[in-house]
């Protein structure tokens, strides 16, 4: 059904206010009619978001109390019922591998020229949302729909241009449960995701539906099918505003929270004008896991190395949306490869290839139709998985027998050790994280790996649900200990005495690292579990902005 809109907007509405300064180059983006535009879409959308923020506390209350997380009877009709979502446009129709990264123009480029099929542009957790970063991305957005992207580096003497073939571009906006403070709609900040998909969608959407590029999006942290439909309002009404066609704007759910991992067919079906498929959004889904089960005793989870892909409930969760997807012809997307070259390092650089190689092989030979990964080093490798063991676009019509996936498969916990050695580094990588983040960096090489916010969430997460349970830790000296506040206390000491030693005072001091060890321990130890530690976070990255 068609929104009919009065165009452009009546200019006796009030603009979206912008409290930041203004900074040359922004008046491209935020220009009046684009910020009528954003108080419209505010008014019209946010207080349903707020709404379902509301929602999701109340689940969330009734999961603490004893219940699980379980597939909805009053939906049963949607699974159950014969559908598909809309045919895929050509542009998005070979996704074998994706590469994914911040919204900087350089980065942006390189990702572009690197040979992957697809490259999301993260304004999520890739990226920490100042101000400045989030500007500089839509106009890096705005560049590339008018094919002017490009970049001079007067420090190197190096022109940055994009090639004749590049990836395919999709954006991802920041979740539903987060706002952008620099702008304000009647005296309060604006939904950071409306922001996010408003600009781009407001300045861009019609150059890029000319051209069949777009606009393409990744919508992050959803945890029902009720804001799934919210998207979806969010959606039909853009596209009759910007003047394309009911269906041109597709996008894929990242399925990273557990809650949304019981509502797969129901995501589909909300969206499936809109909707080309589902990713596997792993790291998130390990932290969505223990939030969502906190005060379960019985699924505490070993150290994150243990938490593989290859048994328990992520198994189970990655078979259960290849199945779901197929039966609806959407795309079945993996998950991220995080791993980074080692320079000088053969041994190290090989064994890091060869766990790309072998998780990739694992998922194409599961069904999935695509994967991500982190580095364009990486590209060549997954390539070469996906392209002998998926000679066609996808898998979506491939004939395979699906195991079945019981629910109890959805929620078994992996089973390991709790070490000191993982203590330490949920500690020193969380801080690390933290600290860069407040830097002004969201996607940081940390142990040869390319981590982002879900990083931070998983070693934080784990370390309160250890202390909540008073779980077992294996100690460096053989010794066993229950995790308790005072072991927590001395060995964060010894991981802040280490990083502090490993730089000058003023680097330590620069970098944030004693603000980014109060927010961790904050999140960390807290007697009630802070949601998203991006949100306190985000408060001291406006202190220092």
């Amino acid at each position: 059904m068609s929104i009919q809109v009065q165009q452009p907007l009546p200019r006796h509405r009030v603009l979206a206010k912008v409290t930041a300064e203004m900074k040359p180059g922004y008046e491209t983006i935020l220009t009046p009619d684009a910020l009528l535009f954003l108080a419209d879409i505010e008014r019209r959308f946010g207080r349903q978001r707020r709404n379902l923020l509301e929602d999701r506390q109340d689940r969330q209350d009734r999961f603490d109390y004893g219940e699980f997380p379980t597939f909805l009877p009053e939906t049963a009709h949607i699974r159950a019922g014969i559908w598909e979502v809309d045919p895929t446009p050509a542009a998005l129709r070979d996704r074998r591998v994706e590469i994914t990264g911040p919204v900087d123009r350089k980065m942006m480029i390189n990702a572009l020229n690197c040979g992957a099929k697809m490259f999301m542009a993260d304004f999520e957790d890739a990226t920490a949302p100042t101000f400045d970063n989030m500007m500089q991305g839509q106009i890096n957005m705005y560049d590339y729909a008018r094919d002017t992207l490009s970049l001079h580096d007067e420090a190197k003497g190096k022109d940055y241009t994009l090639n004749e073939t590049t990836a395919t571009m999709l954006v991802r906006p920041r979740g539903w449960h987060l706002e952008e403070a620099h702008i304000t709609v009647d005296g309060r900040p604006m939904s950071a995701s409306l922001f996010d998909f408003g600009l781009h969608i407001f300045h861009n959407g019609k150059r890029l539906a000319d051209k069949g590029t777009g606009p393409f999006y990744y919508l992050p942290k959803l945890e029902s099918h009720l804001e799934a439909r919210l998207w979806n309002d969010v959606f039909n009404y853009a596209q009759t505003f910007v003047d394309i066609p009911h269906g041109t704007i597709k996008s894929t759910v990242l399925i990273e929270t557990l809650p949304a991992a019981f509502e797969m067919d129901e995501i589909l079906y909300e969206l499936r004008h809109h909707i080309t498929g589902l990713n596997c959004g792993r790291w998130d889904y390990i932290f969505s896991y223990i939030k969502t089960l906190r005060n379960h005793k019985d699924y505490v989870l070993p150290d994150r190395a243990e938490v593989g892909m290859d048994k328990a409930f992520l198994r189970a969760y990655s078979l259960k949306l290849i199945e779901t997807c197929h039966r609806r012809r959407a795309h079945a997307m993996g998950g991220m490869a995080a791993q980074i070259p080692v320079k000088n390092d053969t041994d190290a650089n090989d064994a890091a290839f060869a766990k790309v190689r072998a998780d990739k092989e694992r998922e194409v030979l599961a069904g999935h139709d695509g994967t991500w990964v982190a580095h364009p080093a990486l590209v060549p490798v997954a390539m070469e998985v996906f392209d002998e063991h998926m000679p066609l676009p996808h898998q979506i019509l491939r004939k395979q027998v699906n195991p079945h996936i019981p629910e109890s498969s959805m929620l078994a916990p992996h089973s390991g050790s709790i070490t000191e050695a993982g203590l330490r580094t949920n500690i020193s990588v969380g801080i690390t994280y933290i600290a860069a983040w407040l830097s002004g960096r969201g996607a940081v090489p940390i142990h040869n790996l390319m981590e982002d916010a879900a990083t931070a969430e998983i070693s934080r997460s784990q370390i309160w649900q250890w202390l909540r349970h008073g779980a077992t830790i294996e100690l460096a000296d053989g010794q066993t200990a229950k995790m308790n506040s005072a072991l927590f206390e001395k060995t964060l000491k010894g991981e802040l005495e280490k990083l502090e030693t490993s730089m000058s005072a003023d680097d330590f001091s620069r970098g944030h690292y004693t603000q980014a060890s109060e927010i961790f321990t904050k999140t960390a130890t807290s007697v009630d579990f802070v949601d998203f530690l991006t949100l306190p976070a985000y408060d001291q990255l406006l202190k220092l902005s």
